[in-house]
């Protein structure tokens, strides 16, 4: 049943546009239609990907590739997508945030609550309203779901995936979280965003890590934010260096996209950065226990993390560093708990100490033969 006659009358005849005023009434601040079949060609960029074996880890892509292709492969029942955006542009400039002394680079989206509880709670909202007001099933999906987001934000006009095959929006540059709602509704489909990138090679020419093999071409496995995020075990050494204090992703090709002069910081009290967490104090990041770094990760998505690979990382920005003075805080992890830890803290002091004094630390602490991980860190570095 409609929730009221008012908004029976104004969805009857147009409903799309009642669509959009209640989507931006829910604090979202971009909202377009998209016909399934509109994404045809991504799913098959996605199997490139995948042949290429570009995923590295992320086997839950390969698992559910075939959900994944084409939206109704997910929902047969599908007629229309919903596809909504919120702006979560940041008060400073992400771009100063690796050149921070002393301090770790936490990415943008990830310095404040988990934008998949935002958005989810406001998709709900919206779905239950449009149930209410026009019938038709639906699905609400962020991105946990195995949907093609962004390929599906252009073709609802939100923007285009630039050469960094992310989304960039004339209004919000390179800050948009996304959602999408399914529907059994024939809605009318907005028209796809052309491609405004040109001849801009920015992001392609600022990745510290060369992860994009061409335009328009990710390889995940060198790129830092799925090093640092997705990635589970040891670290490649080629790549470490390149981190540089980047603890939590990367944000360099979106911060350096020319399309954000145009973005706007975000003021959603909902996603309000927390203090001091996008470049907190390496000092103190290497302090962490579990429970300390559940409590101040509580409701980021650093948290998903965990204490021991958040460690890992912590470690490689301590060896980028540059400062000796961290060296009493990585030596008491060379006996952390966690082998991925130890081999780190191996990797760390072998950087920010002279030679004569990591010698010295060799001959007290290598470890047995049993400690194979951190072994072979020790014999890299010699």
């Amino acid at each position: 049943m409609p929730t009221s006659t008012s908004e029976v009358a104004e969805a009857g005849p147009d409903l799309a546009g009642a669509i959009r005023r209640r989507a931006i009434e829910e604090g979202f601040d971009i909202v377009g239609i998209a016909a399934p079949g509109a994404v045809a060609a991504a799913g098959e960029r996605l199997d490139d990907f995948l042949a290429e074996g570009r995923h590295g880890d992320m086997d839950w892509l390969a698992a559910k590739a075939d959900r994944r292709r084409h939206p109704n492969a997910l929902w047969p029942a599908a007629r229309s997508i919903i596809v909504l955006g919120l702006n979560y542009g940041p008060l400073d400039d992400p771009a100063a945030r690796p050149r921070a002394s002393g301090r770790a680079a936490v990415s943008v989206y990830a310095d404040r609550r988990d934008y998949h509880d935002v958005v989810k709670k406001r998709l709900k909202r919206l779905g239950r309203w449009l149930q209410a007001t026009a019938g038709g099933e639906l699905k609400v999906f962020v991105d946990t779901a195995p949907v093609l987001e962004k390929p599906l934000a252009r073709a609802a006009g939100l923007g285009w995936q630039g050469k960094h095959t992310n989304l960039v929006s004339r209004e919000f540059g390179s800050w948009l979280f996304l959602g999408t709602i399914y529907t059994t509704l024939e809605l009318p489909a907005d028209p796809g965003h052309a491609d405004r990138c040109g001849d801009c090679r920015a992001c392609l020419e600022v990745c510290p890590t060369d992860a994009f093999p061409a335009p328009y071409q990710l390889d995940a496995r060198r790129c830092i934010s799925y090093l640092t995020i997705e990635h589970q075990g040891h670290i490649d050494r080629r790549y470490r260096a390149a981190i540089g204090n980047r603890v939590f992703g990367c944000d360099d090709c979106l911060a350096v996209c020319p399309w954000n002069k145009y973005a706007r910081a975000a003021h959603d009290l909902a996603l309000a950065p927390k203090a001091d967490l996008g470049t907190p104090a390496l000092a103190d990041l290497l302090a962490l226990d579990d429970d300390a770094f559940r409590c101040r990760f509580a409701g980021t998505p650093v948290k998903r993390l965990g204490r021991d690979r958040f460690l890992r990382n912590g470690l490689i920005a301590a060896g980028n560093s540059g400062a000796p003075d961290l060296a009493p805080r990585v030596e008491p992890l060379l006996r952390d708990p966690s082998p991925l830890v130890r081999a780190m803290a191996v990797w760390a002091l072998s950087r920010l100490l002279a030679p004569d004094a990591f010698a010295e630390l060799t001959e007290r602490h290598l470890p047995d033969e049993s400690d194979s991980a951190v072994r072979a860190e020790w014999r890299g570095i010699a």
